[in-house]
């Protein structure tokens, strides 16, 4: 059985972040880098991503607002804050906002990154397979209905 590799995309305006990320992860995970929250867009559109990790303090669109940009159209990916700066109000924010998975401060660790992301990917699996559990039992709802009414005219 071949092991799917969870699609991961890192967000920082600082590039050194991003090359130390992805030489730190593209043997565990397939990673995705972005230096603003455009770019970071666009690879969400293009790409299907699991888990998204954002840099929080970036020019033009913090963390939070570039998660609460993109819900509506990809609520699916689960998202994860990292910054240098321990700001109650972002971790509110995160939180409140950007449906936020979990908080990390820079910086990182590798075991820390490894284990929430894996976690997170379970919470994703969990929530696609309940959406096509939940699919399911709707079309099976609706073939009960129609042949309820069915026997009910008969």
């Amino acid at each position: 059985m071949e092991e799917t590799l969870i699609n991961v995309l890192y967000i920082d305006d600082e590039v050194h972040n991003l090359t130390s990320f992805k030489a730190a992860f593209r043997r565990k995970f397939n990673v995705f880098i972005a230096e603003n929250a455009e770019d970071g867009r666009k690879i969400v559109e293009q790409e299907k991503i699991h888990i998204i990790l954002s840099d929080q303090r970036m020019p033009k669109m913090t963390g939070i607002e570039f998660f609460q940009s993109i819900l509506e159209v990809h609520p699916d990916p689960i998202r994860i804050l990292i910054t240098g700066y321990t700001d109650i109000n972002a971790v509110v924010d995160a939180i409140n906002l950007g449906q936020v998975y979990k908080y990390i401060t820079k910086p990182w660790r590798d075991d820390e990154i490894i284990n929430f992301v894996t976690k997170a990917y379970e919470v994703y699996t969990l929530r696609e397979a309940n959406k096509i559990l939940t699919e399911k039992l709707l079309d099976a709802n609706q073939k009960l209905e129609f042949l309820a009414r069915q026997s009910l005219l008969s």
